[in-house]
């Protein structure tokens, strides 16, 4: 997890996360059927991202689990890291991008569905923690670059071939 002190746009790698304040940004890419999920407390002016790769830790090999990986685990321990900078559980809200579907199979396996069921498994951790979804972008074909301003509260999109949006 990174914490950063300096102003600068704190860079989140793929199954990693990390928290921010002003004046710093958080970001990430590459953004395809994995979510990018941002938590953030408007009042402090923190806020942590994710980027989430699977639905649910039991997916794994337990051995060398990176719990940022998956929505269950990575929501639980980005709440964690909020709080301990000083966040308010009850403050906390959400925005989210990504899940895209970027593979056409001619399966009807749920296996195949990766970005709807991360996108899924993600509204139903926020949704047992009662914390509020207040914008997301996700579903389609294209990849995504997220940046959270935690000044703001924007998140700032940028879709593969497909333009700019703010949420």
């Amino acid at each position: 997890m990174k914490v950063i002190k300096e102003g600068q746009v704190v860079r989140i790698g793929i199954g990693d996360m990390g928290i921010v304040h002003p004046p710093h940004l958080i970001r990430t890419s590459g953004l395809g059927s994995c979510v990018g999920i941002v938590l953030y407390d408007d009042i402090k002016k923190l806020a942590g991202m994710a980027h989430i790769m699977l639905p649910e830790a039991s997916l794994a090999k337990k051995q060398g689990l990176k719990r940022a990986k998956y929505a269950d685990t990575a929501i639980e321990d980005l709440i964690t890291a909020l709080r301990g900078a000083g966040a308010s559980s009850y403050r906390l809200k959400a925005k989210l991008a990504g899940g895209a579907q970027m593979f056409q199979f001619t399966s009807n396996s749920d296996m195949m569905r990766i970005g709807p069921r991360n996108v899924e498994a993600v509204k139903k951790n926020l949704q047992s923690l009662h914390i509020p979804i207040l914008a997301a972008d996700v579903g389609g074909k294209s990849g995504r670059t997220i940046e959270f301003n935690p000044e703001t509260a924007n998140l700032h999109i940028k879709k593969v071939n497909q333009g700019e949006s703010v949420i």
